[in-house]
């Protein structure tokens, strides 16, 4: 399924939109030559910012596969050519007895190359896909995994919350049968896959939307998948963020013993760069903070901003991006009691909203 202009720029309110839609353009992604540095697009497309664990096992214009353990792989997506045929980060699980991938993608076309390519690197059609979250990016490419000579479309997994956003987005203009059909997750408990030689546990979450799901590979030790809960080398958008609830699901993943966590967006990450982007949303914390004891706005706020140096080059993919971010937890302090920071809480953070 192509993605129309139309459809492209209303999702530009969720995550694949910020990547969408900076400064006003119809199209960000094909014109974002003109809004960042060339060294950002090109770190972007080979990986420079990150780290290629097992080794590039495939190149297209609009992603790259990544081998992150045996039998497993990290797609990362490397739309800021233009091409937006996945957008999102996503992966291939492959046990001995099934193939799992993480998240349909932003097109069929984006679906049918991921299943396309577990099948040549696992040797299985995927009979098993889970969606993190309901933004398009992540969610519109379901109904590409149907297969083709006879292969079954797997199983698509997701939480009920997800699943009833996607049905009923207004801009949602792909096939929804996929949707229909979706295997609930519950929401408040972890759901196991048995693949056979190893296990996958999906988690659920929130704070990035109001209902996020990671997937966690034998006992969390394996890579971790994490949505948009995490970006690494890109500042995140907020744009259905609960800042409080993002926070604590970020040091949640942090705590985990993974050498590898695969980002929504962006390279690959490991503890350090974990330690980094937790940083990023502290500060992003403390501005809205000091915004609101000065009785600042979020655009004034916003104006001042920026990523502190130590913690490295941060591409900001639209200008919206830091107020959006302040404008959130601004809200949802001003919604609840004037709690501490969070980075000097060791419980679980109180829910202002």
């Amino acid at each position: 399924m192509s993605v129309s202009r139309r459809r492209f720029v209303a999702d530009a309110a969720g995550c694949a939109s910020g990547l969408a839609a900076a400064a006003g353009c119809a199209s960000y992604l094909a014109a974002v030559g003109r809004f960042l540095p060339r060294g950002a697009v090109g770190r972007w497309a080979m990986g420079g910012v990150g780290r290629h664990v097992g080794g590039i096992v495939a190149q297209d214009p609009w992603a790259r596969i990544e081998e992150v353990g045996p039998g497993m792989y990290a797609v990362i997506s490397t739309p800021l050519g233009g091409d937006y045929t996945t957008v999102c980060n996503g992966g291939i699980i492959g046990g001995s007895a099934e193939t799992l991938v993480v998240e349909a993608f932003m097109s069929e076309r984006g679906a049918a190359w991921v299943a396309g390519k577990a099948r040549e690197l696992t040797g299985r059609w995927p009979g098993q896909v889970v969606v993190s979250h309901h933004h398009a990016d992540h969610s519109a490419g379901a109904a590409g995994f149907a297969g083709t000579g006879g292969d079954a479309a797997p199983a698509l997994h997701a939480t009920q919350a997800t699943r009833n956003l996607v049905v009923t987005s207004p801009t949602n203009e792909g096939p929804l049968a996929p949707w229909a059909d979706a295997v609930l997750v519950p929401e408040g408990a972890p759901v196991t896959f048995d693949l056979g030689d190893r296990s996958v546990t999906v988690q659920p979450r929130e704070g990035h939307t109001a209902s996020d799901l990671t997937v966690e590979v034998d006992g969390s030790e394996g890579p971790v998948w994490c949505g948009d809960l995490v970006w690494n080398a890109m500042f995140p958008n907020y744009v259905d963020a609960t800042p409080s609830r993002l926070s604590r699901s970020v040091r949640a993943l942090g705590r985990l013993p993974a050498a590898v966590f695969v980002p929504g967006h962006g390279p690959l990450a490991d503890a350090e760069a974990m330690a980094r982007y937790t940083a990023v949303i502290d500060s992003v914390e403390e501005a809205a903070r000091s915004a609101m004891e000065d009785g600042r706005t979020a655009q004034e706020a916003a104006a001042d901003y920026e990523v502190p140096e130590e913690l490295g080059e941060w591409t900001l993919f639209n200008p919206a991006y830091y107020q959006r971010a302040i404008e959130a937890w601004m809200r949802e302090l001003a919604g609840g009691s004037w709690f501490g920071p969070a980075s000097r809480r060791d419980g679980p953070l109180p829910r202002a909203m």
